[in-house]
């Protein structure tokens, strides 16, 4: 075998003309639906105390084309000062993702784990330049492992369904 062959076994496409290469990308990334309020304005920029933040995420998905995901990273932020809102944010930010030959069993992994961490990056960009064009110093999300996440919940799921109480792990 020549040094620059790849093997079959490798990625390389069927002998029969057929591409059965596993392949992902992205074909677009937007801002599914943003809100941003600030209900005590004025009156909230006169307080002294830094708000307190409290940061929820969910990730959605579904087949919305032959072989193309949609993925929705919806990120709600609720920021308290004085025992008064200071603001709430809500971003979905979504994600076009072709996917051709992935196995079943990689579906899940790659839509609930690997697609979120993609868009993360972006949504983190729209989520501070909202909080700041709000007249508040940018909210910069510190990196999450959304890889770990899913592991972690389908590990749960998988304890709850082996026939042990799921409240007892």
């Amino acid at each position: 075998m020549a040094e620059n062959e790849t093997p079959a076994e490798f990625g390389e496409p069927a002998g029969n003309g057929a591409d059965t290469t596993p392949a992902a990308g992205v074909i677009s990334q937007y801002v599914k639906d943003l809100s941003f309020e600030n209900p005590n304005a004025p009156a909230i920029y006169q307080s002294q105390v830094a708000p307190a933040i409290d940061v929820q995420f969910n990730i959605g998905s579904g087949q919305v084309g032959d072989d193309v995901y949609e993925v929705v990273l919806k990120i709600e932020v609720r920021a308290t000062a004085d025992n008064q809102t200071a603001f709430l944010v809500d971003l979905s930010f979504a994600g076009l993702f072709a996917l051709r030959n992935i196995p079943q069993e990689q579906l899940d992994p790659f839509l609930l784990g690997e697609a979120p961490r993609i868009l993360f990056p972006f949504a983190r960009r729209v989520l501070a330049d909202a909080v700041r064009d709000g007249g508040f110093p940018p909210l910069l999300l510190e990196p999450i492992d959304f890889g770990g996440i899913y592991m972690q919940q389908r590990a749960q799921a998988e304890l709850g369904q082996s026939g042990e109480p799921a409240g007892n792990a």
